[in-house]
């Protein structure tokens, strides 16, 4: 298992309250692919690149308003922690937890 891989439970700590978010981020032949789902949408990781622990990508949205986020994050064991850009508004705090390998 890869340092990122797997499935988690992320919660979103932005201007408009919290947003329960699970990611699914896989590995097939050393390239990186993950997905994003909230009670509105699925969206795709877009321009993954890891480095050591530290992951980053984007991803657009359409709720609860059109954006590309763009998250940086660090994993520790099953602990996900970094930020979410959501274009031109201030850094979401992002928080999560491996639930499955």
């Amino acid at each position: 298992m890869s340092t990122f891989t797997g499935t988690w439970d992320v919660t979103l700590d932005t201007l408009i309250g919290k947003m329960e978010v699970g990611f699914v981020i896989t590995e097939a032949d050393g390239v990186l692919a993950g997905q994003a789902t909230s009670k509105d949408e699925t969206v795709p990781f877009l321009n993954i690149k890891a480095d050591g622990n530290r992951l980053t990508w984007d991803q657009d949205v359409t709720t609860p308003m059109k954006l590309t986020l763009k998250f940086d994050v660090v994993v520790d064991g099953d602990s996900m922690t970094g930020t979410s850009k959501p274009g031109m508004f201030p850094a979401s705090k992002v928080h999560g937890t491996r639930v499955a390998p």
